[in-house]
């Protein structure tokens, strides 16, 4: 909160107090930003994996664990040009609602959308405005990609095949996205939980609240110990699995080996 105090005492609370300050509709900010840019991130981040599959194969037969790490590494490295302003633009919209909620118990209104935090932070930052815990995300996003990437290959090889097919079955694909997606979501949570405080709205314009990676992480430790760092963590696993398990799915049925005939 605004003195420090904790805002919410769980999920169900945040729900709660979210709906009663800012309605229905609260629940929903920021997820314009991410039906805008959430296709082209998933896509980068699913063909440049396969891509640097391809390209460090040693030949016929399964992957090293090394080099599905490595290929899973560079996926999620290739995603944060799209993942950086996006996750930037819906925390700052999400935490705005907030923001918003206590401007009108004061009297004042305050309007805010996805357009005008992007457009200011352009004014008054310029371009890289928009890449505010670029470093964060990346240590998030690769991290991610390392754990995910080789465990849904193992998952997925562990299932039955199509008829006449290497493939697995549509529900093999899909139940080791979302085994796969939970596990690397629950695992790298603690860097989202840095990215978070990092991008958050800052109350006034005075110095941030965090200088810095290492500076949130020693902060975090400190004032709210080992576990703060698995906050939302269970929101996270909520929302990656099935987001993964529907995203891998899709792009087996085609788009994988059509994207690489470019390549």
């Amino acid at each position: 909160g605004p003195s420090g105090e904790r805002m919410y005492t769980s999920m169900f609370d945040c729900f709660k107090k979210t709906y009663k300050a800012e309605g229905y509709f609260g629940m929903y900010r920021g997820s314009a930003v991410n039906i805008l840019l959430i296709t082209p991130e998933k896509a980068i981040k699913l063909a440049a994996n396969d891509f640097f599959r391809h390209h460090l194969s040693p030949g016929p037969g399964q992957l090293p664990i090394e080099r599905e790490m490595a290929a899973g590494g560079l996926a999620g490295f290739c995603q944060i040009i799209v993942t950086t302003p996006m996750e930037l633009l819906k925390i700052q919209m999400q935490d705005a609602g907030r923001v918003a909620a206590e401007a009108r118990k004061g009297g004042s209104v305050l309007n805010v959308s996805a357009t005008s935090i992007a457009l200011d932070l352009l004014k008054t930052k310029g371009i890289f405005g928009l890449y505010k815990g670029t470093a964060a995300t990346m240590l998030r996003d690769v991290s991610f990609s390392v754990v995910y990437f080789p465990l849904f290959a193992r998952l997925n090889s562990l299932g039955p095949r199509k008829q006449n097919s290497d493939e697995a079955v549509f529900w093999c694909s899909f139940i080791s996205g979302c085994a796969a997606g939970s596990v690397a979501a629950l695992t790298v949570n603690p860097f989202d939980v840095v990215k978070t405080r990092l991008q958050a709205i800052t109350k006034d314009s005075g110095p941030s609240k965090y200088t810095g990676i290492v500076d949130t992480f020693v902060k975090t430790l400190r004032s709210e110990g080992p576990l703060a760092f698995f906050k939302g963590g269970a929101c996270r696993m909520i929302v990656i699995a099935p987001l993964f398990g529907i995203a891998q799915t899709v792009y087996y049925l085609g788009v994988a080996e059509k994207l690489l005939s470019y390549f």
